[in-house]
C-alpha cells in the first residue's frame, strides 16, 4: 500500500486518530473521514503535531449518507473502516442509531468499495460480539452472541462484509480487536473512568461489575494490527483477532491502575453502571494465534507485565492536566 490513498472513517475517534498519524508517519497518503458538524472540529486529530495535520486531506460527512461516504472514497485504493457507535449502555435505549450507524453505515461503506474497485477494505469488528466466552482463549471459530443492541449490530455488520467478499469478491478482511485502551479513549471506557476519577482526587472508585474479565489491547497494538493487515496478501475473507493473550478481571485492572498512580482505592458498586444481568459479558480472553500466522503481528504490550506498561503510558497521558480538563469524571459517560 505504499504511495496509495487510504481512507480511515472514523479518524476523529480514539483508534482511528493514533491510525490515522501512524500511517502518515509512515509514508502513507490518508484522507480521514470524520463526522461533520458545524463547529469545524476535527476531533483527536485538531491534537495532532502541526506536520501531521498539514499533511491531512479531510473529508467532512456522515456514514449514513452513501453519497458522501462515496464521494469520500474516490481516488482511494483501500479503506479502514472503523467509524461506529460503540457506547453499550447508549445502545439500550437508543438502539436505531446504532442500527443506522454501524449496519447501514457499513452498507455504504462496501457498496462505494465495490464501486468504485477499492483494492482493500479492512472492516473493524469487536470481540464484544463474542459475548460471554463459551470456551477461552476465544478463537475466531467461536459462536456470536449478541448480548447488547449494540454487539447484534456489529454482528451484522461483520457478515454484511463477509457477504461482499463471498457474493462480489471484495477484498475484505474483517479484524476483530479485543478491548483497546489507551491514550484519548473516552471515559465511557473502564481504563478512563478508573484513571480521571483517580486523577481527580477521588479515592472511592465508582465501577461496575469487577468480576467480568477482559482482554486489553493497548492501542499501539491495535495500530500495528490494522497495519500489517493492511499492507499483507493474505486475510481475504477472513476474520482476525488482535488481543494480547492475556485475561485480567476490572477489580484487578483497576487495582494495577492504582498501584501505577502510587495511590490506594475502594471500589464502590454503581448500579446505574451495571448491565443487564443477561447482557453482561463476563469472559473474553482472545487467541490471537491467526494474526501472528497470517500477518505476523503478536502484541507488544501482551502478558502481565506489558499491561502494566501500557497502563502506566496511558495514566501518565490522562494526568496531564491539559488532557485532563478534557474529562468530565463526576459524570458518568454513557
Amino acid at each position: 500500500m505504499k504511495n496509495k490513498r487510504i481512507l480511515i472513517t472514523g479518524a476523529d475517534g480514539f483508534i482511528g486518530s493514533h491510525l490515522t498519524e501512524a500511517l502518515l508517519y509512515q509514508g502513507h497518503k490518508v484522507r480521514p473521514f470524520v463526522l461533520y458538524n458545524s463547529f469545524n472540529s476535527w476531533g483527536w486529530l485538531d491534537r495532532a503535531p502541526k506536520e501531521i495535520r498539514d499533511e491531512l486531506d479531510v473529508f467532512a460527512g456522515d456514514i449514513r449518507d452513501p453519497h458522501g461516504v462515496k464521494e469520500a472514497m474516490k481516488g482511494c485504493d483501500a479503506v479502514l473502516h472503523l467509524a461506529a457507535l460503540i457506547a453499550i449502555p447508549y445502545s439500550y435505549h437508543s438502539p436505531d442509531t446504532y442500527v443506522d450507524t454501524n449496519v447501514k453505515g457499513t452498507l455504504n461503506v462496501l457498496q462505494a468499495a465495490r464501486e468504485l474497485d477499492v483494492e482493500r477494505v479492512i472492516h473493524t469488528s469487536t470481540s464484544e460480539v463474542y459475548g460471554t466466552a463459551r470456551f477461552v482463549p476465544i478463537t475466531e471459530e467461536h459462536p456470536l452472541q449478541g448480548q447488547s443492541p449494540y454487539s447484534a449490530t456489529k454482528i451484522a455488520a461483520d457478515q454484511l462484509a463477509y457477504s461482499f467478499y463471498a457474493a462480489f469478491g471484495l477484498p475484505v478482511i474483517i479484524a476483530r480487536p479485543f478491548n483497546t485502551y489507551g491514550p484519548r479513549q473516552s471515559a465511557r471506557a473502564v481504563i478512563p473512568t478508573i484513571i480521571t476519577q483517580i486523577a481527580n482526587g477521588k479515592r472511592q472508585i465508582k465501577l461496575g461489575a469487577v468480576s467480568p474479565t477482559r482482554d486489553f489491547n493497548f492501542v499501539k497494538d491495535t495500530v500495528a494490527g490494522f497495519i500489517a493487515a493492511l499492507n499483507s496478501d493474505r486475510g481475504l475473507g477472513e476474520v482476525v483477532n488482535f488481543g494480547s493473550n492475556f485475561e485480567i478481571t476490572i477489580g484487578d485492572t483497576a487495582r494495577l491502575i492504582a498501584e501505577a498512580m502510587n495511590t490506594e482505592i475502594e471500589i464502590v458498586t454503581d448500579e446505574a453502571r451495571l448491565r443487564p444481568e443477561k447482557s453482561e459479558v463476563e469472559r473474553l480472553w482472545a487467541a490471537n494465534s491467526k494474526a501472528r500466522d497470517l500477518f505476523g503481528w503478536e502484541p507488544a504490550y501482551g502478558g502481565r507485565q506489558g499491561f502494566k506498561r501500557g497502563l502506566a503510558e496511558t495514566a501518565a497521558w490522562f494526568t496531564e492536566p491539559e488532557n485532563l480538563r478534557g474529562y468530565k469524571a463526576d459524570i458518568y459517560n454513557l
